[in-house]
């Protein structure tokens, strides 16, 4: 992309600095020649051509648009440069260029890219309606809706309209717009290039405020429309704005490493060459230097750096399996980093980036990190969405259209969510920030859900964002979820390629906790749940009063081994079982143990103890064996004809309204009388309920249990299991 730059900041050769290249040496495809915009000024200035001839001022342009597009009408790119310039006649830059200069740099930024026709003919009128005469009726009837849809979707809001709201909602529309056509954004990323480039003339103040949202917003569309080359440029000028001394230092890191007579790149460069050669598969292997923000980041991570460290190496191929094949070679010939292999083939990331990574060492230790693809990957990985041409032409239908996130470029599954959760921002400054928080999470993940279909959600979301994700807000009444096949809490971090069931209740009245938005990380989930809580203040207020009580009562809890007072006089007096057990010591006071609660027809174990009395347990209760080891009498028992029988049940479950109501209900509805029940604090949206109940039969326990477990939110019951007890010192 060339285009000439102004700006101080510009990456360039710092005074004092070694002269010659910066970046190693490495062979590259001819460069064009850098543009002379003062040049394209005065053949601006000279006025259009003779009618149905191409302007000189646009030739630039039209070079680049035909190493592309060969066969492309260039009569719109003629009008649209007519129209462009009689419109912006007499209006300058800041720079003191023809303000038609930039509409031509952005274009060429375009062009290079391989934009088509329609969307440089936009590009050359992207100023045009917000800062002339021109009107979008205009444009439609000269160009068509589609040009008149991508100039409109560029053209900012007034400040006299909108005031201090006006950047905001510029976005936000712009977004709206690009959720229709993302050659929208592509426009507003090259706009943002060219004017980051010719920043210089700009107060400091200034500068520093536009490099701030180009880094907050811009870099992160960039990063996630796939529009690499334009990403890495505008990082590095918005490093230099922001960040002097660590961009100097970085420099001067770059400068000494082009200055070393050796270069590990160049000679493995050369010797992969050779490999490949030998193995009779035609590739290109070439030195991809990093740019300074990569290489700052690289120091910042390992410190010292070495010379293999300055880049990366890129072999371009023909065919997807020649990419497997060089693959093949190298780890075969050289000495793999396997740990560092990664297929983006098999499975793109979510902005259309392909390639194989990989990294081979040399033999003084130094580690060469490898990107493999094809010239076709190549160039989507460079340009993203803008490689694509038309996105919305006619095409093939996919052979697997399995997964919408990758193979509808013109609405990635990440845009969607946007534009979801924009709509229900209250206000231009929520929307901002949390514009800002959104896409300040540049990586992604992919899920796959029970039905076979998949969710994007970024990294680090938790199954609260999933269920958000799928159900919107009838997310509300999500109680649980199981995460590859077992239960997780709602608070449970997703990983890529995990499986989520989510666990929805049936009652229409579910309300979202508040403890959920500590675990929401998407705007989506968060905004639902706020706006459910700003709707239900009653209900917020008691939620909020709840977790406060559960969080006193935890903090006065008695330590463990510790009696509880209040609780022991809680306690039922335990009812006489001699009706239902016999031993061999007739007359003897029978107790079922409460550790374990044994009932017909459980295996049981009687033990002597004080008073003449016998305790039953049952046969597996971790009690017995002590007793046994401890050398205490057993006492033969067996049960009697009786059948009815208390138990303690623990129940398992996730947090919802109502759920105490519900569960004592079904338990009432089996004949089931409750004796005493304990709740314990949520924790993690999960609950522990304790209830010790009498039944007038033994043999109905099993459907008791079935029927505690068929409320919703409830994943497990069980009998009340014997806690193991401390060991005297």
């Amino acid at each position: 992309m060339s285009a000439e730059a102004t700006n101080s900041v510009t990456p360039g050769p710092m005074p004092g600095a070694v002269s010659g290249p910066v970046t190693p040496t490495a062979p590259r495809r001819k460069a064009r020649p850098r543009i002379d915009l003062r040049r394209l000024g005065r053949a601006a200035l000279l006025g259009p051509a003779a009618r149905d001839r191409l302007p000189d001022a646009i030739s630039h342009v039209v070079d680049a648009h035909r190493a592309h597009h060969p066969d492309a009408d260039l009569e719109p790119l003629r009008r649209a440069y007519v129209l462009a310039e009689s419109s912006h006649r007499g209006q300058m830059r800041k720079s003191g260029e023809p303000y038609i200069t930039h509409p031509l740099a952005v274009t060429l930024i375009l062009a290079e890219l391989g934009a088509e026709t329609t969307t440089l003919t936009a590009s050359l009128l992207h100023d045009t309606v917000e800062d002339t005469d021109v009107t979008l009726d205009q444009v439609r009837d000269q160009f068509g809706e589609e040009v008149r849809y991508l100039v409109d979707g560029v053209t900012k809001l007034e400040k006299v309209d909108y005031g201090a709201a006006a950047e905001p909602e510029t976005f936000r529309k712009m977004l709206v717009a690009t959720g229709n056509d993302v050659r929208v954004m592509s426009i507003k990323l090259a706009d943002r290039l060219h004017n980051m480039r010719t920043l210089g003339v700009m107060r400091p103040e200034k500068q520093e405020r536009i490099a701030k949202v180009t880094r907050d917003v811009l870099i992160p569309l960039a990063e996630r429309l796939g529009v690499q080359a334009l990403k890495t440029e505008l990082e590095d000028l918005v490093f230099a704005i922001l960040h002097p001394e660590e961009y100097a230092h970085t420099r001067e890191l770059i400068v000494r490493n082009a200055a070393r007579s050796d270069d590990p790149l160049a000679e493995v460069a050369d010797e992969m060459r050779t490999v490949l050669r030998e193995a009779d598969i035609p590739a290109e292997v070439l030195i991809r230097p990093r740019h300074f923000v990569s290489v700052h980041r690289v120091s910042r991570k390992r410190g010292r750096l070495r010379g293999s460290d300055f880049g990366r190496l890129l072999v371009l191929v023909h065919e997807d399996a020649d990419c497997y094949g060089v693959l093949g070679e190298l780890h075969t010939c050289m000495t793999p980093v396997v740990s560092e292999f990664k297929d983006f083939i098999a499975v793109p990331k979510f902005n259309l980036y392909q390639s194989l990574h990989t990294a081979v060492a040399r033999e003084d230790g130094q580690v060469v990190e490898v990107l493999i693809r094809t010239h076709q990957m190549h160039k989507v990985a460079e340009a993203g969405v803008v490689a694509l041409g038309n996105p919305y032409a006619p095409a093939p239908a996919p052979d697997d259209p399995a997964d919408g996130e990758r193979v509808d470029p013109t609405r990635p599954g990440w845009l969607s969510r946007l534009l979801d959760w924009q709509e229900a921002a209250p206000d231009p400054d929520h929307f901002w920030s949390t514009l800002r928080e959104d896409l300040a999470q540049d990586r992604e993940i992919t899920v796959f859900r029970t039905d076979g279909g998949t969710l994007g959600l970024p990294e680090g979301a938790t199954c609260v964002d999933a269920a958000y994700a799928q159900y919107g807000e009838d997310a509300h009444a999500c109680i649980g979820a199981r995460v590859n096949g077992r239960l997780a809490t709602l608070s449970t971090v997703l990983r890529d390629g995990d499986t989520v069931q989510l666990l929805m209740g049936q009652d229409p009245a579910s309300e979202p906790s508040r403890e959920w938005l500590e675990h929401a990380h998407t705007p989506a989930a968060r905004i639902a749940i706020q706006r459910w809580l700003a709707a239900h203040p009653a209900q917020a207020e008691a939620q909020r009063t709840d977790a406060q009580d559960a969080q006193d009562r935890a903090a006065h809890r008695p330590a463990a081994g510790v009696p509880d007072p209040d609780a022991a006089a809680e306690q039922p007096a335990a009812r006489p079982a001699a009706g239902n057990v016999l031993t061999d010591r007739p007359g003897a006071a029978v107790r079922l143990a409460r550790c374990c609660t044994p009932v017909p027809p459980d295996e049981i174990a009687g033990f002597a103890v004080r008073g003449g009395a016998v305790t039953v347990h049952r046969a597996e209760c971790a009690a017995v064996a002590r007793m046994r080891d401890g050398g205490r009498a057993e006492v033969g028992v067996r049960w009697g004809e009786a059948t009815e029988c208390r138990v303690t049940l623990v129940a398992e479950s996730f947090v919802r309204p109502h759920l105490l109501a519900d569960l004592t209900e079904a338990m009432a509805l089996e004949g089931a009388e409750i004796v005493s029940a304990t709740v314990e604090p949520p924790t993690q949206q999960q609950v522990r309920h304790t209830y010790t109940v009498e039944l007038p039969d033994a043999a109905r326990l099993p459907a008791l249990m079935r029927a505690m477990r068929n409320v919703a939110g409830v994943y497990d019951v069980s009998r009340a299991q014997p806690q193991p007890q401390p060991q005297g010192g």
